[in-house]
């Protein structure tokens, strides 16, 4: 039995994919402790993993509830500042679990590489979308602007990246500090040295969502998405499924778990809703942010398994990210997204490529585009038929046995 610590960091699109690899590999055996902010732990605890809190509530609720966060460019910067401001929490946390054989953790969680260079514990980078990989050949789409960054050649996208970047900007003078603190050579930058694990790279999106590139890391193992939404432990509550089962498929629309600053969005798919003549779910933890008044045809719920209940739905209506993105793939239903921020834009672009959906900016979602987007992903046989073969490559997809060896293979 090995020693496995889980470090995830940010919203439940970046818990639970931990939670699904903290499943698996307790069923082989291995002891598994998960370290992240402490609103995570009844998600984590339900699925059976062990826990430890990672500092205050308020501290990442006061994050999500910046409004600036999910403005492009500056939500970046608020990620990368708390991404540095919770490396010595996220280390006491880790020295404080004694033996360690492995550690799993996204390229945020700078704290797991200080563990790694200072106690020597092996590091699997694990990378949930490919907007991270910021490749000179097939760049992703980080900002609205850098639609044109694709048609530059290499060598001048090569001489772009190598001017400061966020991460670098926002995150590495404290990351130094700390370093230095420890004993430990500090990185002269953190995605040039820190970004990617040298003990290996695990990519959880599949080969036909976002193609390995030349500049990819060569110890690389890339996956397909691990679709956890905690539907073992959660049932659709009695209310949906009523409303489910009286009427026609209806429009689900969600913001995302940690968008708190989402009334306009709500407005706008409450009167898409009213134009369009269709049934709507509206998924928000903040009920606060959805008008008043709706008519029956529309329900509120604060939470719903989507791999549940996205087998009901006509359309999908959401934010972008990739952990929402892919149980809309999953389901094999047509998706609309409003993309603000940090990799929501590409994975809208990655969307619209594969023909199972469209992308609108924050701009651009306003309630005449979205009635017209509506209509035409609900008629459309061509989209449909885009977001069916997305979901039977889903169903095809590897075995969780070859990624478990893998990981096995890098223990201490």
């Amino acid at each position: 039995m090995a020693e496995i610590l889980l470090l995830p960091f940010g919203s439940a699109g970046d818990v639970f994919p931990f939670i699904w690899l903290g499943r698996l590999l307790m069923a082989r055996g291995h002891r598994v402790r998960m370290i992240t902010a402490c609103l995570f732990e009844d998600n984590a605890r339900k699925a059976g993993l062990e826990f430890i809190a990672l500092g205050e509530r308020d501290e990442f609720e006061s994050m999500i509830r910046d409004p600036r966060i999910w403005q492009s460019g500056i939500g970046t910067k608020i990620v990368f500042e708390f991404a540095a401001k919770s490396v010595e929490p996220y280390l006491a946390a880790i020295e404080s679990c004694g033996k360690v054989d492995l550690m799993l953790a996204p390229m945020t969680a700078f704290a797991g590489r200080l563990a790694r260079e200072k106690h020597g514990i092996p590091l699997i980078t694990v990378h949930l979308q490919p907007a991270v990989f910021l490749s000179v050949h097939e760049t992703p789409l980080l900002l609205p602007s850098m639609r044109f960054f694709n048609r530059l050649p290499v060598w001048l996208k090569k001489l772009f990246f190598s001017l400061p970047n966020p991460a670098d900007l926002f995150a590495l003078p404290k990351v130094r500090r700390i370093c230095l603190a420890n004993g430990v050579k500090p990185p002269r930058g953190l995605w040039r040295e820190w970004w990617d694990s040298p003990d290996g790279v695990l990519a959880l999106f599949p080969e036909w969502f976002a193609r390995p590139q030349p500049d990819w890391p060569e110890n690389l193992l890339q996956w397909t998405f691990p679709l956890e939404d905690l539907a073992k432990e959660q049932a659709l509550k009695p209310e949906l499924q009523t409303f489910l089962a009286e009427g026609k498929a209806p429009v689900v629309f969600t913001p995302g778990s940690a968008n708190v600053q989402a009334a306009r969005f709500f407005a706008v798919a409450a009167e898409a809703v009213q134009r369009t003549g269709c049934r709507a779910v509206f998924v928000t933890r903040e009920p606060g942010q959805v008008p008043p008044n709706l008519p029956a045809s529309v329900l509120t719920v604060d939470y719903a398994p989507f791999s549940t209940l996205l087998k009901h739905a006509a359309v999908f209506v959401h934010h972008g990210g990739v952990g929402t993105l892919s149980q809309g793939l999953a389901a094999g239903v047509p998706q609309l997204i409003m993309a603000m921020a940090h990799d929501q834009p590409d994975n809208a672009a990655r969307l619209e490529r594969l023909g199972a959906g469209v992308g609108l900016s924050v701009r651009e979602f306003k309630p005449e585009r979205v009635t017209r987007e509506l209509k035409r992903l609900m008629n459309s046989s061509q989209i449909r038929q885009a977001a069916l073969e997305c979901a039977t490559k889903l169903r095809q997809g590897p075995s969780s046995e070859d990624v478990m060896k893998w990981i096995e293979s890098r223990l201490k």
